[in-house]
């Protein structure tokens, strides 16, 4: 049995620091519980209390809530009443992604037994997933008692390599290419690596974890903003290799206001305050990432150590292959939207899409890892036809799937609908498309382009238009898959799908609804959503 050794004591803040001997005591100590990674195991009574809630209630149903297009109050609301480790659950973005090295299910069933101690690694929930996780952690120690507990859940173990978050593979960066034409308002790239080095290998539906690089004239003013040097050593490296590789600089945490709490006075205190509860006293919460921050609190310089350790580790992003290797054995390749914005006058830049798109050289080595998809994927049966929606980057594993029937020879019918701005500009991949069209793989391309004309026109509009040969291919087994924005996207085709359904097969509404959740139940509708 793993036995669980207690932090070392740690002494961020030193005594030299200007603060009295109870806030240098709270500050250690708070430091301490962030940096300790052993989290304090539940008793008996307090993990049954978690797994199965109040008595009569070990068996908590299917999870309505689990779903991605959901906001999160709604699906709090959904889960009251429900055992603890479920509230947790609710709290999370729901996408499965495992992007946090567990899904959803697993992640909240890891915090509420203790056996996982990071209540931030839910990126596509962000602050207000790890601060309702936060709220119900604290809620651990209340728990009633209802008899023996059951096992506590293990962390994941590490596995093989490049199969995890905490065991990525190098592999190698190979090119990029622009996808958009000019008059493009978007950038686009398609992005290969060279597994071969690394020996990974994928399969169409899984995505691709890569871990970026933070820029380093960012990094370079945030080190002005302290008034340190690029040199001071913390942790063993230098400040600047450890703002360029080790922790996130972009929106700014809880911890890091309640750290500026403790080296100011008066308002500004209070104002840190109020954002590190999170609250919005001046309005602009949303848009403080670290640089923004600091610059809020100008005139506050905290210690590079305390300043390190109030930020949050600088997590993998995940992007959903759009190659198969069935089709190109030791290579892989992504789609990838650049995201830049203006905030003010200062520009913003998305961390990892710039760093493919722009800072990480061919030749270089990255860390990588494959990340199994979860219920998204080709059916078994190759003779199975498949509908695909996916626009902007949402093509990039139908792209992969045609690629991998094409490899192996599946005859099943293939449909794909893809849309963006222009057609002139914007259409990804349209040769290899045209092509596959030409070749009979691709059976039936719908296209929708929302700038071309003087009315927006989206994928969800060309289904209604096509709606009655779409219900003929789902009367026919087709199986159907989405793939892009989860918040608008996702829920308008989902709408079109209901109103198809209940259209042209002669179905009430409550009936189509209950027929698409069959199909979902049947696996017959998926969803790779972000």
């Amino acid at each position: 049995m793993n036995q669980i050794t207690p932090p070392p004591k740690i002494e961020i803040i030193p005594s030299s620091a200007p603060f009295s001997e109870a806030q240098r005591s709270w500050l250690n100590g708070f430091f301490a519980g962030l940096l300790s990674d052993a989290p304090t195991p539940l008793s008996a009574e307090q993990g049954a209390a978690v797994l199965q809630g109040p008595a009569g209630d070990g068996d908590d149903g299917e999870a309505p809530w689990h779903d991605q297009t959901m906001p999160i109050a709604d699906r709090m609301k959904l889960a009251d009443g429900r055992p603890l480790r479920r509230r947790m659950m609710a709290a999370m973005a729901q996408q499965d992604c495992g992007q946090c090295g567990y899904n959803c299910h697993d992640y909240s069933d890891a915090i509420a037994t203790k056996a996982e101690g990071r209540l931030n690694l839910c990126v596509p929930g962000g602050k207000e997933t790890a601060r309702m996780l936060k709220t119900l952690y604290e809620e651990l120690d209340k728990a009633p008692s209802p008899g023996a507990a059951p096992s506590a859940a293990a962390p994941i173990p590490i596995g093989e390599l490049g199969r995890s978050r905490d065991n990525p593979a190098p592999a190698t960066f190979l090119s990029r290419r622009l996808l958009n034409k000019d008059g493009s308002e978007k950038e686009t790239w398609h992005i290969e690596f060279d597994l071969s080095g690394c020996g990974l290998d994928y399969e169409v539906g899984d995505s691709f974890g890569i871990f970026a690089r933070n820029e380093l004239g960012h990094v370079d003013q945030i080190i002005a903003l302290l008034g340190a040097s690029h040199t001071t050593a913390v942790r063993g490296r230098t400040l600047r290799e450890v703002l360029t590789d080790e922790v996130s600089l972009a929106p700014a945490p809880d911890s890091l206001f309640e750290l500026i709490s403790f080296i100011t006075g008066g308002a500004q205190r209070e104002k840190a305050r109020a954002l590190a509860q999170g609250d919005d006293p001046d309005g602009d919460a949303a848009s403080l990432d670290v640089m923004a921050a600091l610059q809020k609190f100008s005139g506050v310089r905290p210690h590079p150590e305390a300043f390190i350790e109030a930020l949050e580790p600088l997590q993998p992003r995940l992007y959903s292959i759009s190659s198969s290797h069935n089709a190109t054995p030791g290579r892989l390749s992504l789609t990838v939207d650049c995201v830049r914005y203006v905030i003010g006058k200062r520009k913003r830049l998305g961390l990892a899409s710039t760093f493919l798109a722009e800072r990480v050289q061919p030749g270089e080595e990255m860390k990588v890892y494959v990340q199994k998809a979860h219920g998204f994927g080709l059916p078994q049966n190759t003779k199975t036809p498949i509908i695909m929606i996916g626009p902007g980057t949402g093509i990039a594993p139908f792209r992969a799937f045609l690629m991998d029937r094409r490899a192996t020879g599946a005859t099943g019918r293939n449909w794909l609908f893809f849309g963006h701005q222009r057609s002139s500009c914007d259409f990804f991949y349209a040769d290899e498309l045209n092509a596959m069209k030409t070749a009979g793989l691709l059976t039936r391309l719908s296209l929708a382009w929302s700038r071309d004309g003087d009315k927006k026109f989206y994928v969800q509009d060309r289904m209604r238009e096509v709606g009655r040969e779409l219900w003929s291919w789902l009367a026919e087994g087709a199986h159907v898959y989405v793939c892009g924005d989860a918040k608008r996207m996702a829920k308008d085709v989902e709408r079109a799908l209901v109103d198809i359904v209940a259209q042209h097969g002669a179905r009430s509404t409550d009936e189509a609804v209950s027929f698409i959740g069959e199909l979902k139940k049947k696996g017959r509708f998926q969803q790779d959503v972000y």
